[in-house]
């Protein structure tokens, strides 16, 4: 997890094109100055970055059923609850299935685990456009690689 850069996702566990379902993993750094002051003493997560890390599992997953010919976005968060605090060097599993496409539009459900305890859920809204210009494709093109992207699923 690279904070500073708001790159979130670690690696790409699993990804089940047929079933729409995607997990990914990402290391809590033990350091960084967002725990400075979130909070001094008791440092914690904050609550729009696990909603984050959801968006992005759930943008990794919808880039795949796409065949990254179209880029989402995120339009909207609905009921997304923090369920418990995630601490700085935890290890999350995030996981994220599609509900509902079309027009345009992907509505996801996401979920924040660490050790297998539900930290964070959420439903997400996503927008999605053709790539808008090729240094955004070139730059997801890598980000795709750090990650473990199976591109194999594009081959479908």
């Amino acid at each position: 997890m690279q904070i500073e850069y708001f790159l979130l996702i670690d690696r790409i566990l699993d990804l089940r094109l047929d079933e729409k379902t995607i997990t990914v993993e990402a290391k809590v750094p033990t350091e960084s100055t967002i725990f400075e002051g979130h909070f001094p003493g008791y440092p914690i997560m904050p609550g729009v970055l696990l909603i984050e890390s959801m968006a992005q599992t759930s943008g990794w997953l919808l880039l795949a059923l796409m065949k990254f010919e179209r880029m989402p976005f995120l339009a909207a968060v609905k009921e997304a609850k923090m369920r418990g605090f995630v601490s700085p060097g935890e290890v999350l599993t995030v996981e994220a299935n599609v509900l509902h496409e079309g027009s345009g539009y992907a509505i996801t459900e996401a979920r924040v685990k660490v050790d297998g305890k539900l930290r964070s859920n959420a439903t997400l809204t996503f927008s999605h456009v053709p790539f808008p210009n090729p240094e955004l494709r070139g730059h997801m093109d890598a980000v795709a690689e750090r990650v473990g992207f199976p591109q194999q699923a594009l081959q479908r």
